[in-house]
């Protein structure tokens, strides 16, 4: 009897030493991240984003970035590839299919649609919805999560790879690994060429040019904070940081070009996460769990207005996230923000006073 005791004992040890030898699916660094701010002043609570109106409820997954063209159709890239087009009837309407993940789209000034395809590059689509792939690739290395842009008068695209190391379905991995793989990079529609303005970013996410188009910012989700990146002027070709320790982790933002940024928080900080970040020893066991057993985000909506000195103006909630969660882009149109959601099945229309 006791050697079967002890054999049943000794069981959930041999599971967590072979749990432990197993190698982890990453190779994380240690990082403190700064105590979060707390949700006071600007930043206090309210439910003015439970007021925004829904679009296309139940019947659209995941639009991550949403563009309005000129005759008020609303589009947004959805997790099964497609790109579909929301008439002002109500009408919903696949506009094309990158066979991707569309994430950031922006209209240019010739109609088309430039795409951000986490999977397919940067592309291109003409208003008949045929697809020209822009780029795949810079400096030799591959694009792995093509994620965001905004595009300046001149046509110049500016646009992130998030990550070069894991692609749109790992990007958990890329959080706990907490080490700079993103990359921040400009597409010239008249030559071709690419150029990488800067590299080592941590999961290099939204992308907004200023009024004047002076400089640009670039979203560090995974270190809360936003880069700014001078284009003209003294400053020009160099960077700092335009604001730090935000509560929440930054997703896509724009510019209405009126000197106001729209800010879109995935969710607010994760007190686990942060606790987590400290010891690479911990985060790479946590990697080797299923991620069903990982830190959950809380489901809250959150967006914040900047002005152009890097000041925080004005902050939207919507404390329970039944109506709007998990927003992930905010975009000014026509006296309202359009809201897209990389998970949910909505879009939010909020009238700006």
């Amino acid at each position: 009897m006791k050697k079967i005791i002890l054999g049943i004992v000794g069981i959930p040890a041999i599971l967590i030493i072979i749990f432990l030898l197993q190698s982890a699916p990453i190779d994380p660094a240690a990082y403190t991240p700064p105590k979060s701010q707390e949700l006071t002043g600007v930043l206090a609570p309210n439910n003015l984003l439970q007021k925004a109106e829904l679009l296309a409820l139940g019947k659209i997954n995941g639009p991550e970035e949403v563009a309005v063209d000129s005759q008020g159709r609303v589009y947004g890239g959805t997790q099964d590839g497609k790109i579909m087009c929301l008439l002002p009837d109500g009408k919903l309407d696949a506009f094309a299919e990158t066979k991707g993940r569309p994430l950031g789209i922006q209209f240019d000034k010739n109609k088309n649609l430039i795409v951000c395809d986490s999977y397919k590059g940067l592309l291109s689509i003409n208003p008949q919805g045929k697809i020209k792939v822009l780029a795949t690739s810079a400096d030799g290395v591959p694009f792995k999560f093509t994620d965001a842009l905004d595009i300046s008068s001149d046509g110049t695209i500016y646009f992130t790879d998030a990550s070069s190391k894991y692609g749109q379905n790992e990007y958990l991995y890329d959080l706990l690994e907490s080490k700079p793989h993103g990359r921040f990079l400009s597409y010239d529609p008249a030559t071709g060429q690419i150029k990488v303005l800067l590299k080592n970013l941590y999961f290099a996410n939204g992308v907004a040019l200023s009024q004047q188009e002076d400089f640009v910012l670039i979203n560090e989700t995974y270190r809360y904070r936003i880069i700014r990146y001078w284009l003209k002027g003294p400053k020009a070709g160099t960077h700092e940081i335009f604001i730090d320790n935000l509560p929440g982790f930054p997703d896509n933002i724009s510019s209405n070009h009126k000197g106001t940024f729209w800010l879109a928080l995935f969710t607010l900080r994760n007190e686990a996460v942060d606790k987590l970040h400290p010891s690479s020893f911990l985060k790479a066991q946590m990697s080797k769990l299923p991620k069903a057993l990982w830190p959950k985000p809380k489901p809250y909506g959150l967006v914040l207005a900047l002005d152009e000195r890097g000041k925080i103006t004005q902050s939207l909630h919507e404390p329970t996230g039944k109506h709007l969660k998990e927003i992930t882009s905010a975009r000014e149109y026509g006296g309202y923000l359009y809201l897209g959601s990389l998970h949910n099945d909505r879009i939010g229309k909020y009238k700006l006073p």
